[in-house]
């Protein structure tokens, strides 16, 4: 008799069931890193615009679609575009045919600009293209322009007269045109690039966002214009590039026949012109550049909500802090700061109030056979070697290398410490540039010093050991104590040396490591000039300037190879990649606002000062980002009553609604993460004290007076000098996942201020908590998960077993 066939068990299905679903959890990655130039665009994406291109005399663009992904709302800022179906660029290092010409233009017409309009041509002349030149022998087509040596000239928006020849650039030159004047398809016959678009107050010849309508009238900012020349295999006249490898396309994308291939988007700025009342009281505000972004944004609502004219000025902290304590009836004033005021004894009392939470990124644009590097990982002592002018050419060259730098790495490239750290950075085809820093003194710079001085490789490296493969700091920092002095407020280029130019320059010409490597004006430029791939270094003698000088050598399109320190609002805002930095547990974190407030969790008050909490990197562990800064609007209450209700009014507008996260006038710009409701009861405590013109006496709700104890808890958030405008006037004013290198989409998402859409605005509030970002909760909830089904599928398949063994057993 056969027996019958034996039944699965439920129990056995159940508990085989539980530990294939723990096995599929466990591989399940995390939500997957967003770059934030893309995260940045989330609400602005549904202006996104695409395009076809169209068959032309000789080279046929139909099948080529490109889109610009933010075409509305736009201010001073990067651009993404991208395509596909377009021909691979030829060869793999050049471009010599198949490839895009990009230009921002002016025009108040609807179909487009003229050629004249655009601001093209001031680019390298080496290669793609030829600027502005056009010549009927060289294209049938051209009609207007003929001629030995015709050339387009450019027409300024400003009503100023056009350029006179193809090397006029009065309106825009060589170090700060955002023409693109060619960007590679890649062999899967897609590319993109991120384009900096120019709004009126940075590019008065485009006048982008400018009020054009008569006065009285409702105003009417200026659109512009993004064109794109797709480049094919042929030359205006026809003939075809047969040799890709050695010969290359000549003429220029503004020559007819190219232009009639043009392809063509409308860009919709923000309105650049002041727009608070006339007569209404204006009141300064110099401050850290940090809440630079915040202020410009906020100011339409402030001037609006307040009756006041607020004009932020871009400046030092120490600067700002010097007219707070110089504040009287007749000298108004109130700055923002990172460090606190500290007023003599006996002085007035000083209110301080956080408004931003934000930091700082090392900010880089690297472009390498494969298109542009994304991810870049850096210690304390890598950016100690690069402040330091370390490597041999980031000094002036010389043959042999200069004794102070001498058996060092040539660049940062090429040092094994980089490279273990970061195997999968390509090998470029032209030298990187140096590490821009700015030249002002500030508290965010000592900031940096503090995160390499609380590093003990870093410190040892400045201390001046040697790091483990034989690299050693350049003599001439020896003497400046940069291991120990926590006070350090500057970039110092200590290194004297200067080399001959050699060429055509004179006999005795040299250039300095200033020339080599010039300061950035300040944060913003730094990452202005990131974006264009151009640390404007002058190592080159121009013979043909009156008289002859040092000029720019601009790197040739493909080959940019350029890092900065900036602003992380300035970063997002321009679509820039940012480094992750190593902090105190050893984790490489990027800047997010789950970052930027796991830092703040951190954070201690100052000793004398329980109001206000000190950046140090030092305690940044876990997912905290290591250059995270609190900055806090400072006032005297030494000051008019009514100067000192405006200041409060625009801390409470600060603290409140400017604390929605958004890309609208009066919200959080990307970049920043909101404060917590702890800071925000501190803030409206501060701004209470300051229109009852009394300091606070002794800690106030949201901070604590003992240094031991956090000043700020958080969870993770909802959404992420110089003069820069008004507040009142024009809007021109990537967090760690679970290996702490990439920011998962949700923490990206918090940083550049692309929050899940809602029925309607939003305070975002970050609550006390431990600090977790949604990355490690979703981590944690994972592993808690993994762990019960683990154990439910052991003990379904236990009980089973059990029996069967004590079946056995039984006699």
């Amino acid at each position: 008799m056969t027996a019958a066939p034996t039944r699965p068990r439920p129990r056995v299905l159940v508990a085989v069931g539980s530990l294939l679903a723990a096995l599929v959890l466990a591989l399940l990655p995390l939500p997957p890193a967003t770059t934030a130039a893309a995260a940045a665009e989330g609400g602005a994406e549904d202006s996104a615009v695409t395009e076809t291109g169209k068959k032309g005399r000789y080279d046929d663009f139909s099948g080529l679609k490109v889109t610009v992904h933010q075409t509305e709302g736009l201010r001073s800022q990067g651009v993404r575009v991208s395509w596909e179906g377009g021909a691979p660029t030829k060869p793999s290092v050049k471009f010599n045919v198949n490839y895009l010409q990009i230009m921002q233009c002016w025009g108040d017409g609807a179909a487009g600009p003229d050629r004249e309009q655009c601001a093209f041509g001031a680019g390298t002349t080496e290669g793609a293209g030829a600027g502005r030149s056009v010549e009927a022998t060289k294209d049938p087509e051209e009609k207007e322009y003929t001629g030995q040596n015709a050339f387009v000239p450019f027409r300024p928006a400003n009503g100023e007269p056009a350029t006179t020849s193809l090397y006029d650039f009065t309106y825009f030159g060589p170090l700060d045109t955002n023409e693109q004047k060619a960007v590679r398809t890649f062999d899967n016959g897609t590319g993109e690039v991120e384009f900096e678009v120019q709004d009126g107050s940075q590019a008065n010849h485009l006048g982008c966002g400018e009020n054009t309508a008569a006065a009285g009238s409702t105003p009417k900012p200026r659109h512009c214009w993004l064109v794109v020349v797709p480049r094919g295999l042929h030359e205006a006249s026809g003939t075809e590039i047969t040799n890709p490898t050695s010969d290359q396309l000549g003429t220029s994308p503004l020559s007819a026949t190219n232009w009639a291939q043009r392809m063509v988007f409308r860009l919709d700025f923000l309105p650049v012109d002041q727009f608070c009342p006339e007569g209404q009281p204006e009141r300064a505000i110099p401050g850290s550049e940090l809440a630079d972004d915040a202020v410009a944004s906020w100011g339409p609502k402030l001037c609006s909500s307040t009756g006041s004219t607020f004009v932020y000025n871009r400046a030092s902290e120490e600067s700002a802090r010097n007219e707070v304590m110089g504040a009287t009836e007749e000298l108004p004033a109130m700055g923002v700061t990172v460090d606190p005021v500290v007023q003599p004894e006996g002085g007035p009392g000083v209110v301080h109030a956080p408004v931003a939470v934000t930091g700082l990124a090392v900010a880089f644009f690297v472009e390498g056979p494969s298109g542009v590097v994304q991810e870049i990982k850096l210690t304390p002592r890598l950016v100690a070697k690069m402040l330091t002018h370390s490597y041999v050419r980031d000094v002036p060259l010389v043959v042999p290398a200069p004794e102070q730098v001498k058996g060092n790495p040539d660049f940062f490239t090429s040092d094994p410490e980089f490279r273990e750290l970061n195997p999968q950075f390509p090998e470029l085809v032209d030298e990187p540039r140096s590490l821009m820093v700015p030249l002002l003194n500030s508290d965010t710079t000592r900031m940096v010093w503090n995160w390499l001085q609380s590093d003990k490789d870093a410190r040892e490296f400045l201390g001046g050991k040697e790091d483990p493969w034989g690299m050693r700091v350049n003599s001439y920092f020896d003497d400046l104590d940069l291991a120990e002095n926590a006070a350090l407020s500057d970039f110092p280029k200590a290194d004297p040396t200067t080399a001959l130019l050699g060429g055509l320059a004179p006999p005795d010409a040299t250039y300095s490591i200033t020339d080599l490597d010039p300061y950035t004006a300040d944060l913003h430029d730094g990452a202005v000039k990131t974006r264009r791939g151009n640390n404007g270094r002058t190592i080159q003698w121009d013979v043909g300037a009156t008289p002859p000088r040092l000029t720019n050598d601009a790197p040739l399109p493909g080959r940019h190879a350029v890092m900065a320190i900036v602003d992380a609002a300035s970063a997002v805002r321009y679509g820039l990649q940012t480094a992750a930095l190593r902090n105190a547990d050893g984790k490489f974190v990027k800047p997010s606002a789950d970052t930027f407030q796991t830092a703040v969790s951190a954070m201690r008050a100052w000793p004398d000062q329980p109001d206000v909490l000190k950046a140090d990197p030092a305690r940044a562990k876990g997912q905290a980002y290591p250059l995270t800064a609190v900055a806090y609007a400072a006032a005297s209450v030494n000051q008019g009553a009514a100067d000192r209700k405006a200041y409060a009014d625009f801390i409470r507008f600060a603290a409140g609604p400017g604390q929605t996260s958004g890309l609208s006038a009066g919200e959080l710009p990307p970049g920043y993460a909101p404060l917590t409701a702890k800071l925000r009861a501190q803030a409206e405590t501060a701004a209470d004290d300051l229109e009852r013109g009394v300091a606070q006496g002794g800690p106030s709700p949201g901070t604590d007076p003992d240094p031991d104890d956090p000043g700020g808890v958080t969870s993770g958030a909802d959404t992420g000098g110089t003069s820069s405008g008004t507040a009142g006037g024009g809007a021109s004013a990537g967090g760690a996942g679970d290996d702490g290198t990439s920011p998962s989409a949700s923490e990206s998402a918090a940083l550049n201020g692309s929050a899940p859409p809602s029925s309607g605005p939003q305070q975002n509030v970050a609550e006390a908590g431990q600090g977790y970002t949604p990355g490690e909760i979703l981590g944690i909830i994972r592993w808690v998960l993994l762990g019960v089904l683990f154990l439910g599928g052991a003990a379904g398949l236990a009980g089973p077993i059990m029996l069967r063994l004590s079946q056995r057993r039984t006699p």
